[in-house]
C-alpha cells in the first residue's frame, strides 16, 4: 500500500516534467514551423488586422501573389523603405546607426531603422508595441524568414499585409480603394503614392494626396528610377 502511494505521488511530477518538455519543444519548434508554413500559404490575418477591426476600422485584405503586382509597387517600396533590401541578410546596420543618431538627437521625431523583411516578421507574427522584448523576438523571426522563405516571398508577404489605410491591408486593396485598378494596373506615380503613406497610413491619404505626400511621393519616384537603373530590386524582379 505504500509502495502504491509512493507511485502516486511521483505520478504529478513527471506529468509536470511532461508539460515543461513539451513547452519547450514548442517554444524551439513551433515558430520555425510556423515561418515554414507560411512560405507556401498566405498568412490569413494579422494581430493588427484584429486591433483595427476590434476599433472598428473595418477588414479589406486580398491576397494576390507577386506576379500579379506592378513592378513599379516594388521598386516604389525598395525606394522609400529599403534600398538594401536586396544587399541585406534582414538588417541594415547602417541604417539602424542613424535612426539611433536622430533619435538621440531628436527624441520627438522618432525614425525607424527597420528593413522591410523586419517589418514583414513583426506584421506577420507579433504585435505593433514598441518594446525591446518584442524587438528581440522581431529579430530571431527576421533571421528565420531571411532563411526559409527568400528574398521575393518576403516582398510578397510585405506587400499582401502591409497596412495602407483604415481598415486596409496590402496592395491590391489599396490599389482598389485608391484608384480603382488592380495592383497589376498600377502606374509608377500610383505606386509612389501607395509607399508615400506608408509610414502614416491612418493620417495621410493616397487618393488626395496633401503637399507633403506630394513631394514625398516624387522623391520615391526619382529614387525608383536609381533602384530600376542600379538593379536594387532584381532579387524580387524576374527578368
Amino acid at each position: 500500500m505504500a509502495e502504491v502511494r509512493g507511485r502516486a505521488r511521483k505520478a504529478p511530477r513527471f506529468g509536470l516534467r511532461r508539460r515543461v518538455l513539451i513547452f519547450l519543444l514548442l517554444a524551439f519548434l513551433g515558430p520555425p514551423i510556423w515561418v515554414a508554413i507560411y512560405r507556401f500559404v498566405p498568412p490569413p490575418i494579422t494581430i493588427l488586422m484584429i486591433e483595427r477591426l476590434a476599433e472598428g476600422r473595418g477588414l479589406d485584405h486580398r491576397w494576390v501573389p507577386i506576379n500579379d503586382m506592378s513592378p513599379a509597387m516594388v521598386r516604389s517600396v525598395i525606394a522609400s523603405e529599403d534600398s538594401q533590401f536586396c544587399l541585406h541578410h534582414g538588417f541594415d546596420m547602417h541604417a539602424i546607426d542613424a535612426a539611433l543618431r536622430h533619435n538621440e538627437a531628436k527624441p520627438g521625431k522618432i525614425r525607424g531603422g527597420s528593413t522591410i523583411s523586419q517589418q514583414t516578421a513583426k506584421n506577420v507574427f507579433l504585435w505593433p508595441e514598441r518594446s525591446w522584448v518584442r524587438k528581440g523576438i522581431e529579430a530571431v523571426f527576421t533571421v528565420m524568414i531571411e532563411e526559409i522563405w527568400g528574398k521575393r516571398r518576403i516582398m510578397e508577404v510585405y506587400l499582401n499585409t502591409i497596412e495602407m489605410g483604415p481598415g486596409i491591408y496590402g496592395v491590391e486593396a489599396a490599389s482598389q480603394h485608391y484608384f480603382g485598378v488592380s495592383a497589376r494596373a498600377l502606374s509608377p506615380a500610383e505606386a509612389g503614392r501607395l509607399a508615400a503613406i506608408l509610414p502614416d497610413p491612418l493620417k495621410w491619404k493616397a487618393a488626395k494626396p496633401g503637399p507633403y505626400v506630394r513631394r514625398r511621393t516624387g522623391s520615391i519616384e526619382a529614387r525608383s528610377g536609381t533602384v530600376a537603373r542600379d538593379g536594387l530590386a532584381q532579387c524580387v524582379l524576374r527578368s
